[in-house]
C-alpha cells in the first residue's frame, strides 16, 4: 500500500520529541497463556512487555498488529478482537530522546503454528498463565481488559 514506509531515524527522533506515537500492542494467547517479550531498548528497557509497536502511515490497525507480531515474534496471528485504547508515558524515550508518549490500541490474537523468533528489540520471551504482580501496570491493565485470565 502506498505510504507504508518507515520514517528516517533523524526525522523520527524529532517527531518523538514533540508528538505522541500511535502504536498497537498484541496479547498473543495460546493454550491458556499469554506471550510476553523482554525489551532491550527504551522506553521500558528490561521490562516484560506485549509485542507491538508503531503504526505505519496507510496501514490499518489490524494490519499493523499482524505485522508487529510477525516482526517481533515470528508468529503469524489471527486477530480475535480489539481490547481497547491506552497510553503510556515514560521519562526515557527511544533513540536517546527525552520522554516517550504512545497512544496504544491493543488487540487479542491467537498464533498459527510457528516457532518464536524474536527480533533484535527483545532478549527473551515467556508464556504466562496469570497476571503477575511484578508486571508494568500498563501490561497488567491490557491483560486484565483482554479477559483471557479469570480473576
Amino acid at each position: 500500500m502506498a505510504g507504508m514506509e518507515r520514517i528516517p531515524e533523524d526525522l523520527y527522533k524529532r517527531i518523538l520529541a514533540c508528538m505522541p506515537i500511535p502504536c498497537v500492542d498484541i496479547v498473543i494467547f495460546h493454550d491458556g497463556k499469554a506471550l510476553l517479550v523482554k525489551r532491550v531498548e527504551e522506553p521500558f528497557k528490561g521490562e516484560w512487555w506485549l509485542p507491538g509497536g508503531r503504526i505505519l502511515k496507510g496501514e490499518s490497525l489490524e494490519d499493523a498488529a499482524r505485522r508487529k507480531a510477525k516482526e517481533e515474534t515470528g508468529l503469524d496471528v489471527e486477530i480475535m478482537k480489539k481490547i481497547g485504547s491506552y497510553e503510556t508515558l515514560h521519562e526515557r524515550g527511544s533513540l536517546g530522546t527525552k520522554g516517550a508518549h504512545t497512544v496504544n490500541i491493543a488487540f487479542l490474537a491467537r498464533p498459527g503454528k510457528a516457532e518464536i523468533r524474536l527480533d533484535s528489540h527483545h532478549s527473551s520471551h515467556r508464556w504466562i498463565g496469570h497476571i503477575e504482580d511484578s508486571l508494568n501496570s500498563y501490561v497488567k491493565d491490557v491483560l486484565r481488559d483482554s479477559g483471557v485470565f479469570r480473576p
